[in-house]
């Protein structure tokens, strides 16, 4: 079978999965947050921790508790890394140093997973599966409560509640990650991944040098890091390690895991608002634009510019050869679409066309289809936006579905779109401008060194968490800078999010007439895809000549 055919074969069999599960599990999902019932061990759970679950929450108070979640979330996963040589499992490992734990702990609790460390020289099995483990599941679940909460925005009418916050991160946790993680982890483990608590393995290379390579709970840490769109890695290869991805059945099953909530969860929108055309509108957009991504990824690197890339029928550098250009390349479209950030090739030895396509894909804003929950309320607010442009072009008061989009929503979706290029840009702006950041560019007066800066500014700004590489991040400016575009990329934008959310549950709906604009039809999805294409290539194409375009070109 020719390289081409078995890429096309496993990109059809990863979307025969996805539409396998899309009903079902998308409806289970609608099912879990609008279910009237707790288990027993959720009022357990709320019991011990003081929350009535009857109780709705305003938009105001919803924000208020998942951010001071995710404060208390940053401090003890901080307290965890300073304190790991005194704990048990450490491995004789000592502390980490505060700028480099504190842009840890900023990383993983907002789903970014970025790594400036090498994981199996400076982390003990605590603190991995304690510690981020246990935020790749709850910064998972946090994106999925604000996509609910905006869902119920829209679903609801005349009312100033959006929900309990602690109810849908205890059902998130409780009957959608953990579930999965523990059939998943089983799964991986069957096909060869590493799951125990062993000090090290003593492996012969194929020159016959020795090596100790760390064992641990590889396995379960795996499968919430796709599953969550993490991206966090037990070793430093992450997805490329072959403890963590042994084989071509663990890439596909690894992509597909990265993939399922984020699609499946506009199913959930379409049941949830009870018109399940807008989820399958929604779904159409991401689609589009992960499809575009992908072909053009896994085009440029088959057709990679050089002699010896042409010599050697494709640009092989930096990936594994059990995986070749198509997995490479499906997998990169796919974790740089969904903010998940794991790598099975590296990005940094990427054609300049094929990085590009990565970084741009990232610049997005996470929406095709984004992460768990930020995926989908990404692409919501960029449906407003679109539907501002068509009334502008007609001259009729913007509604979508039901909801009118007034100045005070305006307001926020511009706010929310306008959040994370002001970070990526700025921090980028800054690092190129001080001789000590510009010290840890391996590219140094390039336009690829300019990428590999600009990459990792985007990683952060966007929660993605993979790295260009070529770039010594683990330095105090970059840990400071880095951890504060982490923290202002994740919880600004879902603060606005949540206000747009509770000002749409306080309207009363519209009707529908023959001046509406249908949002469930083509015309809108293209409207739609080229809103998101519009909005990203004013925003960053000036940065992008300066990079990825002026080296490939």
């Amino acid at each position: 079978m020719s390289d081409t055919a078995a890429g096309l074969l496993q990109v059809g069999l990863l979307l025969a999965c996805l539409a396998a599960v899309y009903r079902p599990f998308g409806g289970y999902l609608a099912r879990v947050y609008t279910s009237g019932k707790d288990l027993r061990i959720e009022r357990a759970t709320y019991k011990l921790f003081g929350v009535d679950p009857q109780v709705d929450q305003t938009w105001a108070v919803y924000a208020r508790s998942l951010l001071a979640f995710s404060a208390l979330s940053v401090v003890l996963l901080y307290l965890l890394q300073r304190l790991q040589h005194w704990l048990p499992l450490s491995l004789g490992l000592p502390n980490f140093a505060s700028g480099l734990a504190f842009n840890t702990a900023a990383s993983f609790v907002s789903n970014t997973n970025w790594q400036s460390y090498s994981p199996e020289a400076t982390m003990g099995h605590l603190v991995q599966f304690a510690g981020l483990a246990v935020q790749n599941f709850l910064s998972a679940a946090v994106g999925i409560t604000v996509a609910i909460a905006l869902i119920r925005g829209f679903a609801r009418a005349k009312t100033d509640r959006l929900g309990n916050f602690w109810v849908d991160l205890t059902r998130t946790v409780l009957r959608v990650l953990l579930p999965i993680a523990v059939i998943g982890t089983l799964a991986l483990v069957a096909m060869g991944v590493v799951q125990n608590f062993s000090g090290g393995h003593e492996v012969t290379s194929v020159v016959g040098q020795t090596q100790t390579l760390p064992g641990g709970p590889v396995a379960s840490q795996e499968v919430i890091k796709e599953l969550g769109t993490n991206g966090g890695g037990y070793y430093n290869a992450n997805s490329a390690h072959p403890f963590e991805n042994p084989n071509g059945l663990s890439n596909l099953f690894e992509i597909f895991l990265l993939l399922v909530i984020p699609v499946c969860l506009t199913r959930t929108f379409g049941v949830m608002i009870k018109d399940k055309r807008q989820g399958y509108a929604i779904l159409g957009v991401m689609g589009t634009l992960w499809a575009g991504f992908t072909f053009s990824a896994t085009f440029f690197e088959n057709q990679g510019a050089g002699t010896a890339t042409h010599a050697a029928g494709a640009a092989m550098e930096g990936k594994e050869t059990r995986f070749g250009e198509w997995a490479s390349a499906l997998f990169a479209s796919s974790t740089t679409g969904t903010s998940t950030g794991a790598v099975n090739s590296m990005h940094d030895s990427y054609t300049p066309l094929g990085g590009g396509t990565a970084l741009f894909h990232m610049m997005l804003g996470e929406v095709s289809p984004g992460g768990t929950g930020t995926g989908l309320y990404g692409m919501l607010i960029l449906a407003v936006l679109a539907v501002f442009v068509a009334g502008l072009m007609v001259g009729r008061t913007p509604e979508y579905l039901k909801k009118k989009v007034t100045a005070r929503e305006m307001k926020l979706v511009s706010l929310y779109i306008l959040t994370t290029p002001v970070v990526v840009l700025v921090g980028a702006s800054i690092a190129m401008g001080l001789a000590t950041a510009r010290a840890s560019i391996l590219n140094a007066d390039s336009p690829h060194g300019f990428s590999e800066v600009l990459y990792a500014f985007t990683s952060a700004g966007n929660n993605n968490g993979s790295a260009f590489a070529g770039l010594n991040a683990n330095i105090p400016f970059y840990n400071t800078a880095l951890g504060l575009v982490m923290l202002l990329g994740r919880f600004v934008p879902i603060v606005f999010a949540l206000a747009l959310a509770g000002s749409l549950a306080k309207q009363q709906p519209v009707p529908v007439t023959q001046g509406t604009l249908p949002t469930h039809k083509a015309l809108f999805v293209t409207l739609l895809v080229g809103t998101v294409l519009i909005v990203t290539g004013l925003t960053y194409f000036p940065a992008l000549t300066l990079g990825p375009l002026a080296e490939g070109l």
